[in-house]
């Protein structure tokens, strides 16, 4: 496996391949001793909250915080009997394989659709409309002000590109519909990344710098979805000229041209394209809930407090 040595300090990784890797600055290769302790076990043990203070303990430096390779060789984990890490690794893998293969599942289904999709509008009666006519483009405010630190999450650009985290704002104020997103509600981040995804995580609150994105009479979430991600190279490319810190598109961008199928098409394919939005949202909902399952076992399982047999029946169930 894989540990950063620096900026961000801690990340672990899992290596997939057989074939001979150069690990470049920054990173240590690290692999577990038979009979002594687990590869897989150690990949676990390393993200635990327990050997993370370690690991940030022993980091020096200022302006850059790292930890050294005689410093790191000194980190101390937790380690049960050798049976038993290979037993909680197993555990612990059969979560993070399920949450894989739900990853896989939500592509492939999105994949087909955007498939689907380009071939409708393909066909010759597809329309030139302004993005702007297909739906509303709700803005969201500045909701971290004053923040109660209890109720829902506000929504910013770091959780829309990496989830939560020790970091995530909430704030239990009550807000217009329009600013709250729920699991399958469109957002779009027009300014840093240009992001667009589906929401899939527990009601939230929809931080300034993102629409929500609401689909107007007769044009489908999915295809709204669709002719955004038509612009997306485009609208990155227009950020990417904004000399500030933050690129960003502009309003006006909304109005541009999109060309969008026919409506006896879009009919057509409503049902089967609706149907493949749902199936991927309900893989990333799944996902979600083994990954919380995954981290509330595994600081239970290495100090012993839950015995695997329990966890494997919670992970099965």
């Amino acid at each position: 496996m894989i540990l950063t040595s620096e900026a961000p300090l801690g990340r672990v990784a899992r290596v997939v391949t057989d074939a001979p890797l150069v690990l470049g600055q920054r990173l240590f290769g690290l692999r577990g001793r038979k009979d002594v302790l687990d590869s897989g076990y150690l990949y676990y043990a390393l993200q635990t909250h327990r050997v993370q203070a370690d690991l940030i303990g022993r980091a020096t430096g200022t302006t850059v915080v790292g930890i050294r390779q005689s410093a790191l060789r000194q980190l101390e984990v937790p380690a049960p009997a050798y049976p038993q890490q290979v037993a909680i690794a197993e555990v612990l893998g059969a979560l993070d394989d399920k949450i894989e293969a739900n990853r896989k599942l939500a592509a492939t289904a999105d994949e087909l659709s955007r498939w689907r999709f380009k071939a409708m509008q393909a066909n010759s009666s597809s329309t030139a409309l302004p993005l702007s006519e297909t739906a509303r483009f709700v803005n969201g405010r500045a909701f971290t002000k004053g923040a109660s630190g209890t109720g829902r999450v506000v929504v910013r650009i770091a959780e829309f590109n990496s989830g939560l985290s020790g970091s995530t704002v909430r704030n239990d104020i009550e807000v217009a519909d329009e600013h709250v997103a729920r699991p399958g509600d469109l957002l779009f981040a027009w300014s840093g990344s240009l992001t667009l995804a589906r929401w899939f995580r527990d009601e939230a609150i929809v931080n300034q710098h993102i629409f929500k994105v609401i689909p107007n009479e007769g044009y489908p979430l999915w295809l709204v979805n669709h002719l955004i991600r038509d612009k997306l190279t485009e609208y990155r490319a227009i950020a990417a000229d904004k000399a500030t810190t933050m690129g960003h598109i502009q309003r006006r961008h909304l109005d541009e041209p999109v060309l969008v199928p026919p409506v006896s098409a879009i009919r057509a394919e409503d049902q089967t394209l609706d149907g493949l939005w749902r199936r991927a949202l309900l893989a990333e909902i799944e996902s979600e809930s083994l990954a919380h399952l995954r981290d509330t076992l595994l600081p239970r399982l290495m100090s012993g407090e839950l015995r695997v047999e329990a966890a494997r029946e919670m992970a099965s169930a």
